[in-house]
């Protein structure tokens, strides 16, 4: 009986396990993006990008986003994405919908110690594409 109650317990724990938690998905895909541009790996910051990702920028989306990271990354050797503050929510009426809203530094060094360093406002708007986060929109001022 003992074994059959830990063993029911065992299939429980894995199944709570495996559930999708879609704010916990967002949140790591959040936490992805920074960890990306910290990186410097371009691909896996477009890997993030939803196909009809847009920002500020008149132009092709996932270009600009492509051009200004080759700029950044050649400008600095290290990257820092350090987020001051960061709300992210999920749409109750659209679950397929997110929002993060952060407060952050950028800082971009050729050594370990910052020689430029800029704080934005950005707001990012997340569509669900299966099970994974992609962002859509970016804004910042």
């Amino acid at each position: 009986m003992k074994r059959l109650i830990a063993f029911l317990l065992c299939v429980f724990l894995l199944a709570a396990c495996g559930r999708s938690d879609p704010q916990a998905a967002l949140e790591a895909a959040v936490k992805n993006l920074q960890v990306s541009l910290e990186k410097k790996d371009t691909d896996a910051v477009l890997a993030l990008l939803h196909p009809d990702f847009s920002a500020q920028q008149p132009q092709d989306g996932r270009e600009w986003a492509r051009q200004t990271m080759t700029l950044l990354f050649l400008r600095h050797k290290n990257i820092g994405v350090i987020a001051l503050s960061q709300d992210s929510r999920i749409d109750p009426k659209v679950p397929s919908l997110a929002f993060t809203d952060a407060s952050v530094a950028l800082t971009g060094a050729e050594g370990l110690i910052p020689d430029s360093a800029r704080q934005y406002r950005v707001k990012l708007q997340w569509r669900l594409v299966g099970k994974q986060w992609k962002l859509i929109q970016l804004q910042w001022e």
